[in-house]
């Protein structure tokens, strides 16, 4: 015997109890959690790295970096990335933290838009890696992260990045146009920079102390034995 469907106004209803509009400050409630969720699942899945696994910590970075980017874009030039990007510079060096950067950027602007900008996103947050990397011996002193020293710097890589970002509209804008766009950025910038300064205050220690266990050890190099050589 076949069933045939009936929908009754009372099951059509049904179908659209997901359809729920929640407005902006319940979606942002909702991504944060989804955020935080997200960090919580991979640091338990960092618990169970062995040591000297960096390469599969700056996977696990990168995900939280592309997540937080994603889920925080409701709020103006507010995301986690920078940050990031900063303690990958100070704990795994210029290259990893471009790399990183670069992947960072690609990914998230799959979904957010990708285009020319990408390009100057990529390079804008490698230069905030190598500020990291070359200023690391300032920023992490006695096995710790000196957290008001990284929050100055991350409160200026915002508008370095920003600023950076920004060249990309002189392939459409001209120089005196420029300087306005520049200056109408600024309040963008002050949030990007706020919003840095929070993350460190969040992030950095537990990061740090993440990264710091997945250093991977230098490799030994052969040690030419001085009597044998002679022989």
């Amino acid at each position: 015997m076949k069933c045939k469907l009936n929908l009754t106004s009372k099951g059509a209803h049904m179908f659209d109890a997901h359809a729920v509009a929640l407005g902006p400050q319940g979606m942002l409630v909702i991504n944060i959690t989804m955020l935080s969720l997200i960090g919580w699942a991979l640091w338990r899945a960092e618990q169970k790295l062995s040591s000297g696994s960096d390469l599969i910590i700056l996977v696990l970075l990168g995900a939280f970096a592309v997540s937080g980017r994603i889920l925080l874009d409701p709020i103006p030039n507010v995301q986690p990335v920078t940050v990031i990007v900063l303690l990958a510079g100070i704990h795994f060096g210029a290259s990893r933290a471009i790399a990183l950067a670069a992947a960072v950027a690609l990914c998230s602007n799959m979904l957010l838009g990708h285009g020319l900008w990408s390009l100057y996103q990529a390079v804008g947050w490698s230069v905030v890696g190598i500020a990291g990397a070359a200023l690391s011996n300032r920023l992490y002193v006695n096995g710790r992260i000196l957290i008001p020293t990284l929050a100055g710097l991350a409160a200026v890589s915002a508008f370095a990045f920003d600023w950076i970002v920004s060249l990309s509209a002189l392939h459409s804008l001209s120089n005196e146009v420029f300087l306005v766009y520049l200056m109408t950025g600024i309040p963008y910038d002050l949030l990007h920079a706020a919003g840095n300064v929070v993350f460190v205050a969040w992030l950095a220690n537990p990061l740090s102390e993440v990264m710091t266990r997945h250093i991977a050890p230098p490799t030994p190099t052969a040690v030419r034995d001085p009597v044998s050589s002679r022989v």
